[in-house]
């Protein structure tokens, strides 16, 4: 069974390279001509990380809402008005895709127009998708990319033709994530590293918040997946632990359906 609201557990994760790296982006934003911001569409609120914002300063940033393809359409195009109605520039791709990767490019070269040698910062928190955007960008595979957090540790240099180069950095959070909500939601989309966090509490607390919209559909709860997934031990013990990752593999690649955690305020 869901274990009760009383015991759900803190999320939090900010090792000490994340720090030395902010560190460090602010010493290198002063030779940087464009910003790539990388936020995951699934949770557009909860995956920025505000300090990293305000590190763009007045310079030229482009918003790019990742992983467009497993959110939810009509969500996505309320975040994508919200930002405009905002002045910012966003797009939501999928970077995997070509039609998405030539967006990107596109996007990017418009806001790089006129300047010789532009260098542009890729920031985001970690597994937000930075190096996958990277690739999609550069049109081959540059930077290391994998569907897990923490994979980028240090900065590093892509030239992307013959006037433009990119940084991929660190990816950073905030130093506390303040909701719970945010936490579980962070969880959720992979921005924190399995260690920190129980598979069974966060899949407990999402399946809560799919109840509570009256939206969980063909979701399962974990039980009912652990059962039908086979993760039963001895003929009669759900083996819950083992489920739970195996269910935000299935949510992460798309197995739900299309789905945000996060709508956008209306105007």
């Amino acid at each position: 069974m869901p274990r009760a609201l009383a015991d759900e557990a803190t999320i939090q994760w900010y090792p000490g390279h994340m720090a030395r790296a902010m560190r460090r982006l602010a010493e290198d934003m002063r030779a940087i001509a464009v910003v790539v911001e990388v936020v995951d569409a699934r949770v557009p609120a909860s995956g920025a990380n505000p300090a990293l914002a305000a590190l763009a300063g007045k310079r030229p940033r482009l918003l790019v809402l990742s992983r467009a393809q497993l959110a939810s359409p009509a969500a996505t195009a309320g975040w994508l008005a919200a930002f405009a109605a905002e002045g910012r520039t966003a797009l939501a791709v999928d970077a995997k895709d070509r039609g998405g990767a030539a967006e990107l490019r596109g996007a990017l070269e418009t806001l790089a127009a006129g300047r010789r040698n532009a260098r542009a910062l890729v920031l985001g928190i970690p597994n937000a998708g930075k190096s996958t955007v990277i690739n999609a960008i550069a049109g081959r595979n540059v930077a290391r990319a994998e569907e897990r957090a923490g994979v980028t540790r240090s900065r590093q240099w892509f030239r992307v033709g013959e006037s433009l180069e990119l940084m991929d950095t660190p990816g950073i959070l905030v130093p506390k994530i303040d909701t719970p909500e945010a936490q579980w939601k962070l969880a959720m989309v992979g921005a924190v590293p399995r260690a920190r966090f129980d598979a069974e509490d966060v899949v407990g607390r999402f399946h809560r918040w799919l109840v509570s919209r009256g939206a969980e559909g063909d979701v399962p709860d974990l039980e009912t997946f652990a059962q039908s997934r086979g993760f039963v031990r001895r003929g009669t013990i759900v083996d819950t632990h083992n489920a739970a990752w195996a269910f935000l593999k299935d949510w992460n690649d798309g197995k739900f359906g299309r789905m945000t955690l996060e709508e956008a305020a209306s105007p």
